[in-house]
């Protein structure tokens, strides 16, 4: 599905960043010293600066201002016309401030030359400024969708590095309840179908309860397989905030407890999963007990990479996940922020 316009993930959208905003302006500088410093330049050099600096700075200005209100148009065209339109965009507004500014030289009597050649002056330099900057657009935007493009891979790989080992003990437990109770051995696998459906769909961001949901549904199966061992606790409030989450991002620490913590306990533990929530954001925590050989919190690693990848993928970058060993159980807490549906 297309970037929608407003997204944060269109080409436009960057433009309106505040580090791309200093850009526009700190580049806008730059060339008016340049053409303050030039060898043909006479008098008073910090003038010519400041003359430059102002119609440069109104050119940027107005363009950029321009793009913002015609955004949703322009967010249709394909990636070349979008390109085109903006440079034609920065050309229009060029010529509209050189013919203020060449009234303004009229009034002054400080005008030099024709018209026509003040205005094909400015028209040449602002061409040459825009093809340099659209092209170094460009390769930013390219760099960053393959910076995008390389955080999915990763995020495929770790999933594909949890799922056999969670599809491979869930087949075993159906199997071994088949005989032996077969309603049960069905509900195992409605269940795995659930959770594979979920998985498989693509979607990135899904409702907090759907996730607290399916990972209650892996704990379900999994209580089947270790019977009394498995102590299972819920702290989560009746009524569950309007907020999204990364899908696979609460589950996979679920699945690294029982692995690596109440599986490795012959006498077997107690997981709990709680839900708080906030003024500024969500905690959710996973606490499972472990072996008396700290050795076993290093199993960890590849879950709370998962979770984390996808926490960190969330706009804005302001997830974390924090986890550890306290009190001789392994605690893994996510913070959230709110992602309203």
């Amino acid at each position: 599905m297309p970037p929608q316009p407003d997204s944060p993930n269109t080409p436009l959208a960057a433009l309106w960043r505040p580090p791309a905003l200093m850009g526009v302006v700190l580049g806008g500088e730059a060339l008016a010293a340049i053409l303050a410093l030039a060898p043909t330049q006479s008098g008073d050099r910090l003038v010519h600066f400041g003359l430059a600096s102002l119609g440069i700075q109104w050119v940027a200005l107005a363009t950029l201002c321009a793009l913002f209100l015609l955004r949703r148009p322009l967010e249709r065209l394909p990636s070349s016309r979008l390109a085109w339109a903006c440079l034609a965009m920065f050309l229009v507004m060029s010529l509209l401030v050189g013919a203020a500014a060449w009234g303004v030289l009229l009034l002054t009597g400080n005008a030099e030359g024709s018209r026509q050649l003040f205005m094909l002056r400015m028209l040449a330099m602002a061409l040459v400024v825009g093809l340099i900057g659209l092209l170094t657009y460009q390769n930013y935007w390219r760099s960053r969708q393959l910076a995008v493009r390389a955080k999915q891979l990763e995020l495929e790989a770790l999933r594909a590095r949890i799922r056999p080992h969670f599809l491979f003990n869930t087949l075993n437990t159906g199997a071994a309840l088949v005989h032996a109770r077969p309603d049960e051995a069905e509900r195992v696998l409605l269940d795995l179908a659930d959770l594979f459906r979920s998985a498989l769909r693509g979607q990135e961001l899904i409702p907090l309860a759907e996730e607290l949901a399916l990972t209650r549904r892996y704990l379900e199966i999994e209580a089947l397989r270790f019977g009394s061992r498995l102590q299972l606790s819920w702290n989560v409030p009746d009524t569950l905030p309007d907020a999204r989450v990364p899908s696979l991002s609460i589950q996979p620490l679920a699945e690294n407890a029982i692995r690596h913590g109440i599986e490795r306990l012959p006498e077997g533990g107690r997981l709990e999963v709680s839900v708080q929530a906030s003024a500024d954001g969500i905690d959710v925590t996973v606490a499972n007990d472990l072996p008396a050989s700290t050795s076993a919190s290093r199993g960890h690693a590849v879950g709370l990479a998962s979770a984390r990848e996808r926490v960190l993928a969330m706009p804005g970058n302001l997830g974390r996940i924090d986890a550890g060993i306290e009190g001789g159980r392994f605690v893994a807490r996510m913070r959230l922020p709110f992602q309203a549906g």
